[in-house]
C-alpha cells in the first residue's frame, strides 16, 4: 500500500511576537491557534517566514491561550525578528487513497494573531 505525506495543518501569516535566542529551541504558540490549526504540543512543524524566506523545522510548545503569542526559540530565533509574517505547517503520512479526499486545516489569523 502507497503512502504520501500531505498538509495536515497550515497556520498562514502569523506574526511572529517574540524571539528569544536564550530558549531551549522550539515554537511557542499560543493555544488557541493550536486548536484552530490541530496542531498538537511537541508536534514537528515547518516555519516559512514570509519577510526573509527562510525556512526550519521545529516542534510546538504550547503558549498562553488568547495571548497571540509566536515565539521563535533558540537557534530558530536567527531566522526571523518581532513583526516578521510567518507560516506555520505540519504534514502527515497517509494512504495514498485517503490523501486524495483529506481536507487539511487552514487558519488565517487576524490581527494580533486572534482568530
Amino acid at each position: 500500500m502507497m503512502q504520501i505525506e500531505v498538509l495536515k495543518s497550515k497556520i498562514h501569516r502569523a506574526v511572529i511576537t517574540e524571539a528569544n535566542l536564550h530558549y531551549v529551541g522550539s515554537l511557542t504558540l499560543d493555544e488557541d491557534l493550536m486548536d484552530a490549526a490541530n496542531f498538537i504540543e511537541h508536534e514537528k512543524i515547518q516555519v516559512v517566514n514570509v519577510n526573509n524566506g527562510e525556512r526550519l523545522e521545529t516542534y510546538i510548545i504550547k503558549g498562553k491561550r488568547g495571548s497571540g503569542i509566536v515565539c521563535l526559540n533558540g537557534p530558530a530565533a536567527r531566522k526571523g525578528a518581532v513583526g516578521d509574517l510567518v507560516v506555520i505547517i505540519s504534514y502527515a503520512i497517509m494512504d495514498f487513497e485517503a490523501a486524495k479526499t483529506f481536507k487539511p486545516w487552514v487558519v488565517f489569523p487576524k490581527e494580533g494573531n486572534k482568530l
